[in-house]
């Protein structure tokens, strides 16, 4: 790995959020099923996990309207069987 490659390694990062977006921080190249590139901006970026954002893949922040959970509510009746 070159030397800047790897400076920019130790300065990336992907944090997922509870009940939000991913969070990718860093030198990552972003690319569709197909393979091709997703244009990026900025050097942070959040991607959508809700499934629906008008941007996709970034997030729009619609996971808060929808009340997207990453985790089971405790008492969900989807829980028992």
């Amino acid at each position: 790995m070159n030397q800047d490659r790897q400076d920019s390694a130790s300065n990336s990062s992907i944090i997922v959020c509870p009940d939000g977006p991913i969070l990718v921080r860093g030198d990552f190249d972003i690319v569709t099923p197909s393979g091709e590139p997703v244009p990026r901006q900025r050097q942070t970026v959040a991607l959508c996990r809700c499934g629906a954002s008008a941007i996709k893949p970034y997030c729009d922040g619609t996971h808060k309207l929808i009340k997207f959970r990453t985790s089971p509510v405790p008492g969900d009746a989807d829980l028992n069987p």
